[in-house]
């Protein structure tokens, strides 16, 4: 495993994410108490995220994160360095979660004017976390517990617009219409959305054309052109089984997708450390918005682009708040 320390440019770049949920008037709420360390002491929301996401770029463990909270404190991105056990019970919680969600798509917006083409996928990330008693007790063999991200990218960057984080055996195909409406509610235009086979059916062709964009999702061998009360359906069979090179020619565009979890789980690593369920969740919330971070460092040389999070929505609350020391 690869271990690194977050770099000057990140850290500015995280801050600056960060900053708004301070703008959004929930920063300095109260987080849960810490037995560890000093008593009572709590943590505000902004610095929790701050420092959930710098751990989870290091891929440290908890007592050698607090180096890197010393280090943000000497640059004054936090008030003070928090107990190395913080982290931990910061990313158990479960209202932390929709935080997490929406500062991933935050992190987005800034390349809602170059993205217009999208891919759809998902993957597991293995947790630490073993099956149940009766495998132990019968000697079956042992299997890693995963949980499945699913995720919405954007084919020209690669920055994930919309993640859904749930069950190792929850099906793929009721997730796209979610992280289709997720991108557009972000400022996007959505104009091609493509697919693998699982996420084949007619709901989900009809999901993308609401949005005024395009489906491009190969059939199942056994799928007909019955529209079954779905004229989109039957449009799109048809354009599959006759223009199949032209169709194959958007279509592919679906392999960044999975050059993005590559991605994420080369630079983050593949295995998620929490025990708890709603921490697993968060912590691989964390690493997609680390990913997202290193997206827009890269494309503010590839691009020239200057991102600003002000007049930016999260939470549905105004923003005001400059990525600043870039």
């Amino acid at each position: 495993m690869c271990l690194k320390l977050p770099q000057p440019r990140f850290l500015n770049a995280l801050f600056g994410l960060d900053c708004t949920i301070t703008r959004n008037g929930s920063g300095n709420h109260a987080g849960p108490k810490v037995k560890s360390g000093e008593v009572g002491r709590r943590v505000s929301l902004k610095q929790g995220l701050f420092c959930s996401i710098q751990k989870v770029y290091s891929q440290l463990s908890s007592r050698r994160a607090y180096s890197l909270y010393k280090n943000a404190e000497g640059r004054e991105q936090i008030a003070k360095a928090p107990s190395y056990n913080v982290v931990n019970v910061f990313l158990n919680r479960e209202d932390v979660t929709p935080l997490l969600q929406n500062l991933l798509s935050l992190s987005a917006m800034p390349l809602k004017a170059v993205e217009t083409d999208f891919a759809v996928d998902s993957s597991g990330f293995r947790t630490t976390c073993f099956g149940a008693y009766a495998e132990e007790k019968y000697s079956l063999q042992r299997v890693h517990k995963f949980i499945k991200a699913h995720a919405i990218i954007g084919v020209k960057t690669n920055v994930i617009t919309g993640v859904e984080v749930l069950e190792g055996n929850s099906a793929d195909s009721p997730q796209l219409p979610v992280l289709v409406e997720r991108t557009v509610e972000g400022g996007f235009i959505a104009k091609e959305v493509s697919a693998d086979k699982a996420y084949s059916g007619r709901s989900n062709i009809e999901a993308i054309h609401a949005v005024g964009g395009t489906p491009y999702i190969p059939f199942k061998s056994n799928a007909s052109g019955k529209s079954r009360g779905s004229s989109l359906w039957r449009k799109a069979f048809f354009f599959f089984q006759l223009h199949a090179d032209k169709f194959f020619q958007h279509y592919h565009k679906r392999s960044n997708v999975e050059s993005v979890f590559g991605a994420v789980k080369k630079k983050f690593g593949e295995t998620i450390k929490a025990k708890n369920p709603v921490a697993q969740k968060n912590e691989l919330l964390c690493k997609l918005i680390a990913y997202n971070v290193t997206v827009l460092i890269q494309e503010m040389f590839e691009l020239g682009i200057k991102p600003d999070f002000s007049a930016q929505e999260v939470g549905g609350g105004s923003q005001s708040s400059l990525m600043s020391r870039l």
